[in-house]
């Protein structure tokens, strides 16, 4: 019976991958002169590499989890050319928090008219992907597809194969940013399930500093399907604060792969906050390429209804004297179920590592689940490598502290669930996306009480 469900299960995908197959016919038609680029050789190559391996399954190890059955069997239609949807920069003024240096993607297309970059120094670079494709052809051959590659599985394979705009950041070396750039992505409603590819691609230069946020929202509630992936290089003695936050609609899904590259005495700290999509994969890797690297990786995400979320984080480390932190917090409610899935990566020659990782989940109903996996694989024999997961619920003693204070039971409980997320939120050095997370989780533990 299991052979017999697991070939009509492959003829089925076999179908949903035609659908892909044919999009990408329309897609390379669309392209005209731009076929003609090398990086067409790659797209081709990609969708062949997606004909043979189409979608994961819950049959692979690192998919076990997370059934992404619900995209493969919809058609989904690209978005093959920029519109913008009659947007203004009123429309779109809630998602900015304040951030003067703003770059905004809609349904995968850079937009140049609802953009704000005229104040960035001189020598760097942020707009489209789809224009530095066609003007820095060097620095861009360098770098994509370089270390996100189209080979390990069905998502990237696609993402490289629809591969037309997306952002492009160059911070030249030695140039320190004092304000953040934020890439904002935007959703909107074409009138039919949709996709998008945004592909970015973010390169941070020699002894330089800045700090990137990566925003995806929705101005839709119909269903439609995100494939997200940045590929982030920090150079010789950079230092870089990369933050993703994900507030798409609950009929969205959400995949997204980032890849960072560290390069000798590179700095870099990420927080990815998830609080939106009906189902959402995270997968976010960390290669420390060179000596006394520091990585921090962290993550919030917090689940409510039917929402699915998983995190996958691979944390690499491939040369000696490096130092990696990881704290990644769940708050899973209603229904929703969480997945966390944390490798540490020691090789052979990475001697004196030392890599910590904590994941730490509150599950607040009887209906809501979380499976986690931390992991240690170490071929290096002189590290220091910790880490651990901890499920639990709300502190009973101190919900009793706070209600001995006059503080009714609602209230105190959405104190304590606060306290556990600012844990994360706090580590945040952009400070307007900081307190709109405060706002936002605020406003959230409100509602949900309020429905109760």
């Amino acid at each position: 019976m299991r052979k017999e469900n697991d070939a009509l299960m492959a003829q089925q995908m076999n179908v949903r991958n035609e659908w892909y197959l044919s999009s990408f016919e329309r897609f390379e038609k669309s392209l005209n002169g731009e076929a003609k680029m090398s990086v067409h050789t790659m797209r081709r190559a990609a969708i062949a590499k997606f004909a043979e391996i189409g979608f994961p399954t819950t049959h692979d190890e690192e998919w076990k989890y997370t059934d992404v059955t619900p995209i493969a069997r919809m058609h989904f239609k690209p978005i093959l050319e920029y519109k913008s949807a009659g947007l203004t920069a009123e429309d779109i003024e809630r998602f900015t928090f304040g951030i003067p240096n703003l770059a905004v993607i809609v349904n995968g297309h850079f937009s140049k008219e609802l953009s704000r970059l005229s104040d960035l120094p001189k020598g760097v670079r942020t707009g489209s992907l789809a224009e530095a494709l066609r003007n820095d052809t060097g620095i861009i051959e360098n770098h994509l597809a370089h270390h996100a590659r189209y080979e390990e599985n069905g998502f990237l394979a696609l993402s490289t194969a629809f591969l037309r705009d997306g952002a492009f950041v160059h911070i030249p070396e030695k140039i320190v940013l004092e304000e953040p750039i934020h890439l904002l992505f935007i959703s909107t409603n074409p009138g039919e399930p949709f996709v998008s590819h945004p592909r970015n691609l973010i390169i941070a230069g020699k002894s330089s500093q800045a700090a990137i946020l990566e925003t995806y929202v929705s101005l839709t509630s119909n269903k439609y399907f995100t494939n997200a992936v940045s590929e982030i290089v920090v150079g010789e003695n950079a230092v870089l604060e990369h933050d993703k936050l994900q507030v798409e609609s609950e009929q969205a899904f959400h995949v997204s792969t980032i890849h960072i590259h560290q390069e000798r005495n590179s700095n870099f700290v990420q927080h990815a906050i998830t609080m939106g999509g009906l189902l959402t994969r995270n997968n976010i890797t960390a290669v420390l390429s060179g000596e006394g690297i520091e990585s921090t990786v962290n993550g919030l995400y917090l689940g409510t209804g039917t929402q699915h979320i998983d995190n996958h984080t691979v944390i690499d480390h491939a040369q000696p004297h490096c130092n990696s932190h990881e704290l990644y917090k769940g708050i899973l409610s209603g229904k929703s179920r969480g997945v966390f899935n944390g490798k540490i990566f020691v090789r052979k020659d990475a001697q004196k590592t030392d890599a910590k990782q904590t994941n730490k989940n509150l599950v607040l109903s009887d209906e809501a689940s979380i499976d986690t996996k931390p992991q240690l694989e170490i071929f290096a024999n002189d590290v220091k490598c910790t880490h651990g997961a901890t499920i639990g619920q709300l502190d009973e003693e101190a919900i009793f502290y706070l209600r001995s204070r006059g503080i009714d039971l609602g209230k105190a409980r959405d104190i304590l669930i606060f306290a556990f997320a600012s844990d994360v939120v706090d580590r945040l050095n952009i400070e307007p996306l900081r307190d709109h997370l405060h706002a936002m989780i605020h406003d959230r533990l409100e509602t949900e009480r309020e429905q109760k």
